[in-house]
């Protein structure tokens, strides 16, 4: 299931003003003019930032996410209408769902904690995808430990969001059992306090590489992320073309 933060519709709009600054964004639209993408799925798009940056450059973009109170975010934006949002994941996506490149952004792959729904994502993206196109996403290099900087002394943060007024948001660690890592974010909107509990997996290079390989991709390359140099991997993923032996070449 979806964090609280992200199903919950009071903290759900509070997505976007928390989060301005997101140079990763530009990357992935780099990224898709770099493949020449025409069709484009967006897993896990949560408020549709980049589904929506990528429909105003003249993509034809899906966007997907299991978080509905997400997703009534992105419908609600401006030039909602161009992109096409479903709600639920990449395990279930409609058989039309057929693109030139997958995007998985915000480490939203290190929040598919259950094996089985991972294999499954992985196996539903390689069906949405023809033959050549790329799978293209980010998890976070567990040699980095980036969980022991979600610290309140660290995270601690005060926005003003207009129509709220002062937004406090702080991180804290509850368990670490790796590959897994629990913490809770807190809100403090208007004076309630408001706290959503997530896990994430931390999967080893090889780990991820493997998982891709038995599904039908190609790890072509991997890169780090421009905006947190050396702390995550990049996956370049390309499907591998059906013979007609039944293999895949």
């Amino acid at each position: 299931m979806p964090d609280e933060q992200f199903t919950n519709p009071s903290l759900a709009a509070l997505y976007d003003p928390l989060h301005t600054d997101r140079p990763d964004l530009g990357a992935y639209l780099d990224i898709a003019r770099e493949f020449s993408a025409r069709q484009i799925l967006d897993v896990g798009c949560g408020t549709g930032t980049l589904a929506l940056l990528l429909a105003a450059q003249g993509h034809d973009v899906t966007g997907v996410d299991p978080a509905r109170a997400s997703v009534d975010v992105a419908r609600a934006k401006p030039g909602a209408e161009r992109v096409r949002w479903l709600d639920g994941d990449a395990t279930t996506l409609p058989d039309d769902v057929h693109v030139d490149l997958a995007l998985m952004t915000g480490n939203a792959a290190q929040a598919v904690v259950d094996e089985d729904v991972w294999e499954g994502t992985l196996r539903g993206v390689r069906a949405a995808l023809r033959p050549g196109g790329r799978f293209v996403f980010e998890t976070r290099d567990p040699a980095r430990r980036a969980w022991e900087e979600w610290t309140p002394e660290e995270s601690s943060r005060r926005v003003e969001v207009p129509g709220v007024g002062a937004v406090e948001t702080w991180y804290e660690v509850t368990e670490v059992a790796l590959p897994l890592v629990t913490f809770r974010t807190t809100f403090v909107v208007a004076g309630e306090v408001l706290t959503s509990m997530s896990t994430l997996r931390f999967r080893e290079r090889d780990e991820v590489a493997a998982g891709l390989e038995r599904h039908g991709f190609g790890v072509e390359e991997v890169r780090g992320a421009p905006d947190r140099p050396g702390r995550e991997f990049v996956f370049f993923a390309r499907a591998r073309a059906v013979v007609a032996s039944g293999g895949e070449s």
